[in-house]
């Protein structure tokens, strides 16, 4: 069955400051857990990964939370391996598009993200000009280093641009499909997590046919 997800609408996000922002998506937003642990006999590791998530006019707003026993950021540059770092994704599709845009941040806001019908297909990948109009909040700070051990919590603020998306938000819901990623494919503990279950027989993301809903909610 379908996952769902409503998205609210906080019309003053664009222009609030940033521990605003925290405030309000704390307050108004949505928090979803990202713990389906589809593939737990290869990738039993279960880190604590949650995501508040809600919209402006212009952006979508996703907040990622993380607690875990690895961090890794070795990975500095637009569109460099970002999943082998300590990272979070969102995926999303525009309703009756045959693509899906793919958006990966590791911890220290790292981005790698491309325009795509499948992991192999028509892949575009995002320009450095377009990734710029994406805005990211890392709670590591913005330097790379090696995998530590111990016990961390991070986040990371994303504000996505709707046009991004060739979408635009004029007042009345808009449907999208997507997914809500957790994985850190080069750590000692590598995993792969979902908000919405992926039934593959090996960890695999790019799925578009076991995408959620995502509603982004009317005024």
């Amino acid at each position: 069955m379908q996952k769902t997800l409503h998205v609210p609408y906080i019309a003053d996000l664009d222009f609030l400051n940033t521990d605003a922002i925290f405030n309000r998506l704390e307050s108004s937003g949505v928090r979803h857990n990202i713990g389906e642990l589809n593939w737990k006999d290869l990738y039993p590791y279960h880190p604590l990964t949650t995501f508040t998530i809600a919209h402006s006019d212009n952006y979508i707003y996703v907040n990622f939370f993380v607690r875990c026993n690895y961090l890794r950021a070795v990975n500095f540059e637009n569109n460099s391996p970002v999943y082998e770092d300590s990272c979070v994704m969102f995926f999303v599709q525009p309703e009756g598009s045959k693509k899906y845009w793919n958006f990966e941040f590791n911890c220290i806001g790292a981005i790698k993200s491309s325009h795509r019908e499948s992991r192999n297909q028509a892949v575009t990948h995002l320009s450095d000009a377009e990734i710029a109009t994406i805005a990211v909040l890392p709670s590591c700070g913005r330097r790379p280093f090696q995998e530590v051990e111990g016990l961390f919590t991070w986040d990371i603020l994303a504000a996505i641009p709707l046009s991004l998306l060739g979408v635009k938000y004029e007042g009345k819901p808009i449907e999208l499909n997507g997914n809500f990623y957790k994985c850190a494919s080069g750590t000692s503990q590598p995993h792969f997590l979902s908000w919405s279950p992926v039934p593959t027989p090996a960890p695999d993301f790019h799925q578009p046919q076991y995408f959620g809903k995502i509603v982004l909610d009317g005024m």
